[in-house]
């Protein structure tokens, strides 16, 4: 193979090939807006973090498995529900958007529900969760759930305790029926210490591309960290169920993070290639008495860049 000159045009499936990768760095330049001194600050807390090269090499390979899982759920009609819990900022969000970054998002939707409204909050418990289900063919991925209940709600008192008592005897139950329904129901906990939020939290304060990720419950969270800790381990107590267990992802490091939860996902959805039709491009149909008509320039987005 010769190698092209710089003057030379890029072959057009090349150039996609660099955009796409473009946009990975894109999705994970997570910190555009820090000084140099956070960022030796953050870099000396973590000096073992995962190689870059290895960690595209393998999320790349991932993400190509999740794509496989994706098809065998349209092609067999099975429903996965995913719930994405633990602490504020250890990196839910991180690892949801490397599961869906190449998926369909008619099949693989996210939810994240906002705080309940006061009608809301008059309904069962869980009554709010079940539309948002997953269907036939279809994966949910639940960016917080009805854990609530069990960690911020109850933490913070916005539920008392007959409510949680409540929660945690109908939950079980409740997960059960959803198991038997033919729902592959996974729950995954993201764990991280205690010096790690702080200094993720001072990251977001200095940073302000994601100053809007700071809200008072996270602030309160750093406050309370051992109430929130008291509850997680009764949480897993009263809700690690066989037929639904939770699993622990820790999330220090975020790119082994990510890639960790994603290789354990895998291995719990029974997927198998499927068999697929080969796409061929048609030709375009040309008609020689059509005229494409001049559109006055106000329609047209300037040309700044």
């Amino acid at each position: 193979m010769t190698e092209r000159s710089d003057n030379e045009p890029k072959d057009w499936l090349e150039a996609e090939l660099e955009d796409t990768l473009d946009e990975d760095f894109e999705i994970e330049f997570s910190e555009p807006m820090l000084s140099m001194e956070i960022r030796k600050i953050y870099n000396k807390q973590h000096p073992d973090m995962l190689d870059r090269k290895v960690y595209f090499r393998n999320l790349l390979r991932l993400q190509a498995e999740l794509i496989k899982v994706q098809d065998w759920v349209q092609h067999t009609g099975a429903k996965v529900c995913i719930l994405f819990e633990g602490r504020d900022s250890a990196g839910k969000g991180g690892v949801i958007k490397r599961i869906t970054q190449r998926l369909n998002p008619r099949v693989a939707r996210v939810v994240a529900l906002p705080a309940p409204s006061r009608r809301e909050q008059s309904q069962w418990y869980f009554q709010r969760y079940v539309p948002h289900l997953p269907a036939a063919g279809e994966i949910v991925l639940f960016d917080r759930s009805w854990y609530n209940r069990a960690g911020v709600e109850r933490v913070m008192g916005f539920a008392t305790e007959d409510q949680v008592e409540q929660f945690f005897q109908d939950v079980p139950e409740f997960e059960r029926m959803l198991v038997r329904s033919g729902i592959i129901l996974l729950k995954y906990w993201f764990s991280i210490t205690d010096e790690e939020q702080q200094l993720r939290f001072l990251m977001r304060i200095h940073d302000p591309m994601k100053q809007w990720k700071l809200s008072p419950m996270d602030l309160e969270s750093r406050i309370r960290w051992e109430q929130y800790t008291k509850a997680k381990e009764d949480m897993f107590a009263r809700t690690n169920i066989p037929e639904a267990p939770w699993y622990i992802v820790e999330g220090n490091d975020k790119k082994r993070e990510r890639l960790n939860c994603i290789e354990h996902l895998l291995t719990k959805i029974p997927y198998e290639d499927v068999p697929s039709e080969k796409v061929t491009l048609p030709d375009r149909k040309y008609n020689p008495d059509y005229e494409r008509q001049v559109l006055p320039d106000e329609l047209y987005v300037p040309k700044i860049y």
